[in-house]
């Protein structure tokens, strides 16, 4: 039996639950029956009714007595999982000759439903007392491996889906959070007069749980469903257990320094062979060699082809083995078919990184040409990133490794993708927002190396304060939540996961061979990491673009300026939406902001200048918003008018955030700009001095501040 921990969590017998698994694979089998299920939940502290296995209705009737009426009965066979299905649960027996019927009713259902279902008899349980009931459970997800699930239970879970998931095994916090992180958390909390669940019995249940999982990896699935969760407590009245039939291959795992060492010399190197190098126009070999030697890359940059005694300018050389000195990296221009062979030089030259933008591999089937290429990369320490990506950009080292067009305005926005459609829009958006960049990273089939690889760098790149990332899968959701609570505290990481319904997720999979987890277990789980997560590319891009820009909030006050009351409106949603709040305006200060106002205008929150104002107007208002202690954002909304054009506004508003920073006030400020097209100019002008600004959108601003503060929250800077 589980001990008494002194967090209020039981020390587990896993000693027992050892003894229990290894029998059941003895028989091999991949389900526990009941009683089985009971000396596990026993042996990690998890609340389920006492009960005990009648091989016959005498038995049951003694049992019954023992157990005290009423009484649940179950049909216990490994055979049969779903004992509902099969007629073989009786609830509310609440006699000797009740419990009697019911035993021959229980197993003559089963026999009737399996003939061939080996019966060991009938469970005889306590009545779980009423409560709200709910799910946990736990479930091997193919991304994130164990994962623990909380929701509505009964037969409610399979109507509304309220379910929430956090990676196993989970904290108090992450139990906490889970139970206030389904639809109907107010539930829990009584309704209609009703007492609260008991939340610390709830948590218990979460926390044991996922340490149950997570201490037994064979165990597929834990099922707790109903638990039934009152004030006086949380009691599980079923519990299903599935054993694995089969333990996937683990992937290989470097270690964060091992990582730093290779990423360092793939993404600041000072020695470049390009294999598959051309003088030819229209051949990729040659646009690589192009953006290497005309992006400026000050290191040695050596072509590579059998057939070419120069290039560019540059000495070619008949192989990589002929190339004098260290080489850091060798981007591959060759049709897939040569890369193992090419890989395999590449390998005993030395060079610890292979740039392969060739297509072939297992996004068109080929699986064993690409585990191939992945045996030899790891054969020789050879780190593969791609194939079939457009290659990568590092602008601060003025490396332009791809055979797209090139870029180099430097910046502090690292980018990647994993596919090089959205690769190539993302270089679109740099260059129309004059976005600086660190990195732009293709990963494609992410053979080796991919997001956890990209985190553990960027993470600690000074030059990089800002990371977003495309992706249609995770090969390792753990390493990659590792690696993002590593890089979180220090810097925002945005997330757009493509694949959100069934028929992206088909998509995804038909275009990497990625394995599109559901959507759901990646919501939550990112969320747990503190990643932000973008609903779609523009708002990826405008995320990462914008999230450097704004200071970090100290508090949750946030207060609307605006010159237009529909604005305040669609802004004032917009704060709610992003979950944010407005802020309570007292007394003193709604009195200051009303000195500034015209009798017609509205203060409280959002205040209303109205449209008609000056500029002093704007002015007044916004540096008080500024320099009240009290307020921690701001949420400005102008109107176009000729009383104050949109460059005067814009002026005026960098002019007094510019001021206030000198003081040493740091607020995020962010404006949405209404009116004809010279508010485009102004709000770039905006953008520039450190004020996010759109125009004719009120909810592109807002979402961006929510941004921030999710990640101010996830960072630890701000409760």
């Amino acid at each position: 039996m589980a001990q008494e921990k002194n967090d209020g969590l039981a020390t587990p017998d896993r000693e027992a639950v050892r003894a229990v698994l290894d029998a059941a694979r003895a028989e091999g089998r991949t389900s526990l029956t009941a009683p089985e299920g009971k000396r596990v939940a026993d042996a990690y502290g998890i609340p389920v009714p006492d009960e005990g296995l009648a091989e016959s209705a005498d038995e049951a009737v003694q049992l019954a007595d023992r157990l005290g009426f009423p009484v649940v009965m179950k049909i216990v066979s490994p055979d049969i999982l779903h004992k509902t299905d099969a007629g073989g649960v009786r609830v509310g027996l609440a006699s000797a000759a009740e419990v009697r019927s019911a035993y021959t009713e229980i197993v003559g259902n089963a026999r009737a439903y399996d003939a061939k279902a080996d019966v060991l008899g009938v469970q005889v349980q306590q009545m779980a007392k009423p409560g709200q009931e709910v799910l946990v459970g736990t479930v091997t997800d193919p991304t994130f491996g164990k994962v623990v699930a909380f929701g509505l239970g009964g037969v409610l879970v399979e109507v509304l889906k309220d379910v929430t998931f956090r990676l196993a095994p989970a904290s108090q916090e992450d139990a906490e959070s889970m139970l206030d992180g389904i639809g109907a958390s107010e539930i829990l909390k009584g309704v209609r007069g009703g007492d609260p669940v008991n939340r610390a019995a709830l948590t218990r249940v979460i926390r044991s749980v996922s340490q149950l999982a997570h201490d037994f990896p064979e165990l597929a699935e834990v099922d707790l469903n109903p638990v039934f969760a009152s004030a006086d407590g949380a009691m599980a009245a079923d519990i299903r257990i599935l054993l694995t039939e089969g333990q996937p291959a683990e992937r290989r795992r470097y270690t964060p320094e091992e990582i730093r060492v290779s990423m360092k010399r793939l993404m600041q190197p000072s020695s470049v062979a390009v294999i598959g190098a051309s003088n030819e126009q229209g051949k990729i070999g040659n646009s690589v060699m192009r953006n290497l030697v005309d992006g400026g890359f000050p290191g040695e940059i050596h072509p590579v082809n059998p057939k070419a005694d120069e290039i560019l300018g540059r000495k070619a050389y008949k192989s990589v083995a002929d190339i004098p000195g260290d080489v850091d990296v060798a981007v591959f221009a060759v049709p897939a078919k040569f890369v193992p062979d090419t890989l395999e030089a590449v390998g005993a030259k030395g060079i610890p990184n292979a740039v392969l933008i060739p297509s072939g591999f297992a996004e068109t089937g080929e699986v064993e040409l690409q585990d191939k290429i992945v045996a030899i990369g790891e054969k020789h320490g050879v780190r593969l990133l791609g194939p079939n990506i457009y290659g990568y950009y590092s602008t601060w080292h003025d490396l332009c490794a791809t055979f797209c067009t090139p870029y180099d305005v430097k910046g502090g926005v690292a980018l990647t993708s994993q596919s090089g459609g959205i690769g190539m829009a993302i270089l679109g958006f740099a260059r129309s927002t004059s976005t600086g960049v660190s990195a732009i990273v293709g990963l494609g089939n992410k053979s080796d190396l991919d997001e956890d690889d990209l985190l553990t760098y960027f993470a600690d790149d000074p030059n990089t304060k800002c990371i977003a990332m495309h992706l249609e899968d995770l090969k390792d959701g753990r390493a990659f939540v590792e690696a993002a609570r590593e890089t979180v505290p220090k810097k925002p990481v945005v997330v757009l996961k493509a694949g959100r319904t069934s028929a992206g997720a088909k998509a995804a999979g038909s275009h990497t061979g990625a394995l599109a987890g559901d959507d759901a277990v990646y919501d939550d789980v990112l969320r747990q990491a503190g990643v932000i997560r973008a609903p779609g590319l523009n708002e990826m891009l405008e995320y990462a673009r914008a999230l450097p820009v704004l200071p970090t909030p100290k508090g949750d006050n946030t207060v609307i300026i605006t010159g237009a009351g529909g604005s305040g409106v669609l802004l004032s949603d917009a704060i709610v939406d992003n979950g944010m709040s407005l802020m309570e305006i007292p007394a003193d200060l709604d009195e200051a902001f009303r000195a500034f106002i015209p009798p017609f205008g509205a203060a409280g929150n959002p205040v209303d200048i109205t449209g008609g104002e000056p500029p002093s107007t704007y002015e007044a208002t916004i540096r008080l918003g500024l320099e009240d202690p009290r307020i921690h954002s701001l949420v400005l909304g102008y109107w176009h008018t000729i009383v104050t054009p949109p460059m005067v506004f814009a002026e005026l508003t960098a002019r007094v955030v510019a001021e206030a920073r000198e003081k040493g006030i740091e607020k995020p400020v962010v404006a949405s700009l209404a009116g004809d097209t010279e508010v485009e100019e102004a709000s770039q002008y905006l953008f520039e001095r450190g004020v996010v600004a759109y125009p004719y959108t009120t909810e592109k601003p807002v979402a961006v501040l929510g941004a921030k503060y999710r990640w101010a929250r996830a960072a630890g800077l701000l409760k």
